[in-house]
Parts: C-alpha cells; structure tokens; sequence
C-alpha cells in the first residue's frame, strides 16, 4: 500500500470523444466509458487506481451535461461518488484544469496536491502507477508541476516526447529541459536513442501554483476559469460551471497554456504499463494476444490469422487469412482497416460526418440517465424502439408536434401519463398517444420495464421533442 503524507486529490478529465476508436467511441457514448481492457470501463478502473482512502481524498469529475450521468452511474457503480464539475462547453485541458484547480483550492487550501489523469488512459500495473505518484508528490511538494513520463518501449509516432534535464534535489524527478510534439519515426527512433521519455498528458501539482503560472501565462484564460467556479451553481447532484465565465475561455490544452512554456515543470519516468489507446493497434496492444498475436472480443472465429484485432458487440465475425488487420463490428456499423493505418480513423469519421452519417455520433442503443433505447426498425415513416426504464426511472413530461407513439409493454409496468389522465399499462397491453398529447412515462416497479414504441409520422427526429418538465434537469 501507497504511503504518502501529502494531502491529494484525483481531478479525472472525463470530456473526451475518443474519435479514433470508431465506430465503438461515439459522441453519444465515448470510449471512457466503454469496457475496453476489463470488466469495467475505462473511467472506473481509473476512479479504483486513485481509490485509496489513506492517500487520495475524494475525487473531482469534470466531464460536459451530455456524459453527467454516465459519470455519476458508473461511479456508483463501483462505491465511490465524485464531485462532479459539468462543462457548459468544451474548451481543451486548459481552461478544465485551472477551473479544478480553483475548486480544490476552495476547498481544501493551495497547497493540496491535485492529480489530473485522463479518464481514458490504461495502467496495468496501479502498484507501480501509485509509487510513481508518491514519487512525484515529493517534487510538486517543493513547488513543481509534475508530469509522467513513460519510459518507451520503442519509438512510437503516436505520443509527444519529454527531454529530462537536472534532477530535482531530494527527489526521483528531473527539471524538464524541454517539450516536443509527436515526431516523425526517425526523429522518434533519436529520442529514444537519447533517453526522452513519452509524455502521458497525466500531472501532479499543487492547486495555487497551478493558478499562479496559469495566471501568469494566460491571465484571460485563468481568470474566467477561477470565475466560473466561483460562480458555479449546483443542478441535482452536479456542480454547473457558469455558462458565461466558462465560455469566455479560449480553447487551449493544459500543455500549450502552462506546461510547455513554465519554468516550473519537472517529470517522474515511469513504467506502469501506461497507454492512451488512442487508436485500435494500441487497443490490441494493450490486451492478452493469443499465440498468433490475434486480440478478439465476442462471437469471433478465426482461421490462419496473425496480428490481427477483431472486436463485435454481436453478430459473428469470421476471418480467414488476416495479417495485421482491424475489424470492428458493432449493430450498424463495420470497420476493417490494416492495423497500421488506425490513426487514420479520425480522418475517415471526419469524412462521414460530413456525409451527415447519423452513425458518427449515435449508437442504436443510446443511453439516457433514466435508461435506454434502442433502434429495431427504422423507415421513412415510422420507428420502432425498445426502451428500458430502471426502476424509479421517469421521462420527461413532453410532447411531440410531428410523430404518434404506440407503447406495448413486454415486461414491467408502465405509469402513463396523457395528458390530463395517468393510468398503469401492465405487460401485454399496450396504449395509444395521439400526435401533439403531452405524455410521460414512468417506472413505479422494482425491476426493469421494457417496452417497443413504434413512432409514425412525418418527422420522426429526436429534436421533435418539447419537455415541458424533467426530474434530471435537461432542456
């Protein structure tokens, strides 16, 4: 067990889309909180890595409105229950950092260490992660902003690169003699000849010096970050940072703003089984190979293949004679793509999102913070959806101006409201709502209510949605 006599709090950076992990990692579910490498997503397992009551103090989320409550479900889901800073809007690590940074400040005093790791990254060793963290605590103690180096495992053109200067009296860190961008492979293949380490995006500082160089550095910047937090306002459960405040911040990272350019910064090397999984070799990578190198997850059959990766949520996937190859299969969208080229990703999402592919952003199951719902059947004229209400789950009270629903409910019971009469739909009945109703659903049960809903009309987008009140605060 981790010993450290530093007061620290984790800040987990949860706003990220993960684009280069199409068509797994979308808008609408990112792949934080996807189950990649374990059982749990990538979220919890970095919540359980900074868990210990002795040394961290309660964590800090800051994630945007749309991801609130995958933050705060799959929190719960694993006991622990994070404050929860919410992003009106996004605007890089920079101006996320410094408004956390404030927060603990407030709260427990400027010299409370803050650790900010990125909610999607990988560690498969946290004994040797937590070391390294206690090691730093050591250097940010004496008035350093630390980040974790990674000691390559050979050059890679995927991450940027640290040069470590003088060491830090006292302490396992080095004075960083300078930052560099992603190289290309020669340049990548020099650093490592000459002892750069990998730069994880994860830092350990304590919260006023970190508002003192942000201050110095970007003084517009910081200032409406301070002032968004001192500004922000509880909704439910969360902490709204001020729409106004936050805006005003330009959209920079926490590397460009203040990291690249202070005098302060240092690195502890580390060697913790760290990665970004950035992309889907890195996602192979990182998991148990078999004997030929292949990484399969679900219904996968594989015949004289090597080196591959091949993931489905469902349908079988058999291969024959793959060498290096990616597969992604998920209900309504397939990948496959030579390993190498992974990093390419972005640009083919980019490409569709121009083509206005509605699956860039949106899965078929798309979760809601009262449950789920999911595409069956869709037409020009109609819509068929299985929806999921947990128990105590209630919908918004709405009203649609284009579509008429018809509700079978196959498991649970149903609560219905239309409009001035509410009334229980048991399993196996089914009831009617005339286009322009306001209606509501709600979950009175102990288990799950399941139910089709078949949409006909003339437009049956999900912006046809008038809420007229809602328990979880959205517009």
């Amino acid at each position: 067990m981790m010993v450290s006599r530093h007061k620290i709090v984790p800040v987990i950076l949860a706003g990220g889309t993960g684009t280069r992990l199409w068509p797994l990692s979308r808008q609408s579910l990112p792949k934080q909180f996807i189950a990649l490498v374990s059982e749990n997503t990538l979220y919890q397992d970095t919540l359980l890595r900074v868990a210990e009551s002795d040394v961290f103090l309660p964590p800090v989320v800051i994630t945007g409105t749309d991801f609130r409550f995958f933050a705060k479900r799959q929190a719960a889901e694993i006991e622990i229950h994070p404050t929860v800073l919410l992003e009106p809007v996004r605007r890089d690590s920079g101006p996320a950092l410094l408004a956390a940074a404030a927060y603990v400040r407030d709260q427990h005093g400027p010299e409370t260490l803050v650790l900010a790791l990125a909610a999607d990254h990988v560690v498969s060793n946290p004994d040797a992660f937590r070391a390294c963290v206690n090691s730093a605590a050591e250097a940010a103690s004496k008035g350093h902003i630390v980040t974790f180096g990674i000691r390559p495992q050979g050059p890679s053109t995927a991450y940027g690169y640290i040069k470590p200067g003088t060491v830090v009296e006292g302490t396992d860190a080095a004075l960083v003699d300078r930052f560099v961008e992603k190289p290309d492979a020669e340049t990548a293949a020099r650093y490592v000849a000459d002892g750069y380490l990998w730069n994880s995006g994860n830092f350990l500082f304590p919260a006023g010096l970190m508002l003192e160089e942000g201050a110095r550095l970007e003084p517009e910047m910081t200032a409406h970050a301070e002032a968004a937090i001192a500004k922000a306002k509880p909704d439910l459960t969360f902490l709204n940072l001020d729409s106004a405040e936050f805006s005003a911040s330009k959209a920079i990272s926490i590397d460009f703003a203040v990291l690249e350019h202070t005098q302060a910064a240092a690195v502890v090397a580390g060697d913790f089984g760290w990665s970004d999984i950035g992309a889907w070799d890195a996602v192979h990578d990182v998991n148990a190979q078999d004997a030929h190198g292949n990484v399969t997850h679900g219904s996968v059959s594989l015949m004289d293949s090597r080196n591959s990766y091949v993931y489905t949520d469902g349908k079988l996937v058999a291969g024959i004679g793959l060498d290096g190859i990616s597969v992604v299969a998920t209900d309504d969208a397939i990948l496959v793509m030579p390993s190498e080229r992974s990093q390419d990703v972005k640009k083919l999402v980019s490409e569709l999102s121009s083509a206005k592919r509605n699956e860039v952003n949106e899965h078929l199951k798309m979760h809601r913070p009262w449950g789920t719902y999911q595409t069956i059947c869709r037409g020009d004229r109609f819509h068929v959806k299985k929806i999921v209400v947990e128990p105590g789950g209630k919908l918004s009270l709405q009203k649609h101006y284009h579509r008429a629903e018809h509700w079978v409910v196959v498991r649970g019971t149903a609560e219905v409201t239309v409009d001035d009469k509410v009334f229980t739909v048991n399993e196996n009945e089914s009831t009617y709502l005339p286009c322009g109703s306001v209606h509501r659903l709600a979950n009175p049960g102990r288990i799950p209510l399941e139910l089709i809903e078949v949409q006909t009309g003339s437009y049956l987008g999900e912006d046809d949605i008038v809420r007229l009140e809602d328990v979880y605060s959205r517009q």
